[in-house]
């Protein structure tokens, strides 16, 4: 019997083990001594913790299983991993449902911490599988642990892909709607051109011409002002035509 801040004081394993345990679980490794196996790994993480929740897998030389999460038995294992493959399901379903770069940002700083801790149990397990080779169960842990990081792996990519899809799209719309302002800009700006002159002619001269003129060949002085009005708008427009194919170049 040992005591240790971790393992279970009714565990009767090595006492290597327990002089090579600190106050928190540390990485996810996996210990040998004496035939006995110790798998430490961590539960699924959150992005918000500082600290990871450490679960130890105790396998006795003659195969018998305990741990301090479940129930004991090999199937601890899997039930560790079936943990991981229910996130990872969720997340699937939001990446799918996600619309905005919030809720994809969301989900890759949640897979971030997920993939990396599969990434570290699987080397754990790979371990194990090398210490106690005739043990074929531990082949379907490694196995199935190296499918849920390939899992996660690839539902990071597809996330990042959405957000910069997404990123793309807003760039794309943003730019037609720049587009469309700079063409409404010049619209205006040739109206202003074209009907400026005219209206400070009019404001000069008055737009009834009650000024002397009004019965001498009525009415071509008044078209003869709309004329001039409109020759000095074209020579306007020439001159933005011109500066803005200077600044095309």
């Amino acid at each position: 019997m040992h005591e240790s801040s971790l393992l279970p004081a009714t565990w009767n394993v090595p006492e290597e083990f327990p002089d090579r345990l600190g106050k928190r679980a540390g990485r996810q490794r996996t210990m040998v001594a004496e035939g006995h196996l110790l798998i430490i790994l961590h539960a699924a993480p959150n992005p918000d913790d500082m600290n990871r929740k450490g679960r130890f897998f105790w396998r006795e030389p003659d195969a018998i299983w305990h741990d301090t999460e479940f129930q004991g038995g090999p199937d601890a294992l899997n039930r560790h991993l079936q943990e991981y493959e229910e996130i990872l399901e969720d997340f699937d379903e939001k990446i799918d449902q996600a619309t905005s770069s919030v809720e994809y940002l969301e989900v890759l700083n949640h897979l971030g911490p997920v993939h990396r801790s599969l990434c570290h149990a699987t080397q754990a397990l790979q371990m194990a599988r090398e210490a106690v080779p005739k043990d074929k169960i531990l082949i379907d842990y490694r196995d199935n642990s190296y499918r849920l990081e390939r899992t996660a792996e690839l539902l990071i990519e597809d996330a990042k892909n959405s957000l910069e899809y997404l990123i793309a799209k807003r760039a794309e719309e943003q730019a037609e709607v720049s587009a469309r302002i700079e063409l409404s800009s010049h619209r205006l700006n040739l109206l202003i051109a074209y009907f400026f002159p005219i209206a400070t002619l009019s404001t000069i001269f008055g737009s009834n011409f009650r000024h002397g003129y009004e019965q001498y060949m009525t009415p071509i002085p008044f078209w003869a002002m709309v004329a001039a009005g409109l020759a000095l708008g074209f020579l306007i427009h020439l001159s933005f035509k011109k500066g803005l194919n200077q600044k095309a170049k």
